[in-house]
């Protein structure tokens, strides 16, 4: 009878990893939310009480841990919002090469997908590099974004 509908579904990434549901009256003070379609970190938030018939909302302040630009939100506190799956990995760096980095992972694979972070923070990382010190770099990723973040000297062994 339906022998004639043959159906293919190619695998699509769903972005269902990405993030992940949380009722707002749970987020805490430096925990992760999505603001505005952005991964932040929350550094304030305060919640009202509301008249007769409203909800309880909660105001957040948040920080996009990439950008460091500041992002509010105001939602009823038995809403859900997304919070993003934030991970912060340790390469070492093997070499800065035309505004990448190129870094070596604790089982030997290379990964060179990464930009020298903008400003103070990616000059003193190439300085330090040139100076020949052994470095690790903390690379973050959320929402399919990474970026290194901070460095340091690699322990003398």
């Amino acid at each position: 009878m339906s022998d004639d509908h043959d159906h293919t579904f190619e695998s699509a990434g769903a972005g269902a990893s990405l993030t992940y549901p949380l009722q707002c009256s749970a987020l805490r003070k430096g925990g992760h939310v999505v603001i505005k379609g952005r991964p932040c970190k929350i550094v304030d938030m305060s919640t009202s009480k509301t008249g007769k018939h409203g909800h309880a909302k909660v105001h957040l302040v948040a920080i996009d841990i990439f950008t460091q630009k500041k992002l509010e939100d105001l939602s009823p506190s038995t809403h859900n919002m997304d919070v993003p799956n934030v991970t912060r990995m340790e390469y070492q760096l093997i070499n800065v090469d035309d505004g990448f980095l190129n870094l070596m992972t604790a089982d030997g694979t290379s990964k060179d997908d990464v930009k020298v972070p903008s400003g103070d923070i990616g000059a003193a990382l190439e300085a330090d590099f040139e100076e020949g010190k052994d470095l690790l770099v903390s690379v973050v990723s959320a929402m399919g974004e990474e970026q290194a973040l901070s460095y340091k000297e690699a322990p003398k062994s």
